[in-house]
């Protein structure tokens, strides 16, 4: 039979004890602690940056930037080509509309990071002072703009439209799904009802996209 002797402990041993029991914690928490500290980004909740490589107007730029970033910012803020505009920044304006791999979109929706090594082209790329993207002469031309703020974004989808009709892709108002859309007015004004004018100059718009429409029929 065990003496109850033996269950007896000092009041040393039990400080003993207690300190060993306390320092368990405090050593796991530094342990923990290098990790932390190796990405305080992600510490903090935030996203990490991400390298992206994006071919602008014939260019190629390498960002880092963080994955929230969208399309338009990084071409705003980053990369500092303003011409494409930043409107609603909802998708529903067309302002900022510009063109990857030949394709419009609104660089509003889209992040940066999904387009790694795609070729973008913005107004910058179409044309320069001197050499004006035919669409960019025919906006000129027939006065299509008034504040102009929407013209870049407006240019761009003429452009990028005018792509499409000639790849044979169908809108809402194509009448045969089977043969190639037509070069018409009420084409160009339904593929083109994403881009809101504000000035309203929508009917010079039009005829400035026949005009380039028709050199190219």
């Amino acid at each position: 039979m065990t003496h109850p002797d033996e269950f007896t402990i000092s009041r040393r041993g039990l400080l003993k004890a207690g300190a060993a029991t306390a320092s368990v914690p405090a050593l796991t928490g530094a342990a923990a602690a290098p990790s932390a500290q190796t990405n305080p980004v992600r510490a903090t909740g935030e996203p990490a940056p991400m390298p992206v490589t994006l071919d602008v107007n014939g260019k190629t730029h390498r960002l880092v930037l963080d994955a929230r970033t969208t399309l338009l910012d990084a071409l705003r803020e980053h990369l500092h080509l303003t011409g494409t505009k930043k409107g609603c920044d909802h998708g529903q304006c067309g302002a900022c509309t510009v063109m990857v791999e030949g394709r419009r979109i609104n660089s509003c929706l889209t992040l940066a990071v999904m387009h790694e090594g795609a070729k973008v082209t913005t107004i910058e790329g179409l044309g320069q002072p001197g050499h004006l993207h035919p669409m960019q002469a025919a906006f000129v031309k027939h006065d299509g703009y008034q504040c102009g703020y929407c013209t870049p974004g407006q240019i761009c989808s003429a452009v990028g439209m005018l792509a499409e009709v000639a790849e044979g892709v169908p809108s809402h108002v194509t009448v045969d799904l089977n043969g190639a859309p037509e070069m018409s007015t009420i084409e160009f004004r339904e593929r083109m009802s994403g881009n809101i004018c504000r000035c309203g100059a929508y009917s010079n718009i039009a005829d400035a996209i026949a005009e380039v429409a028709g050199e190219k029929a």
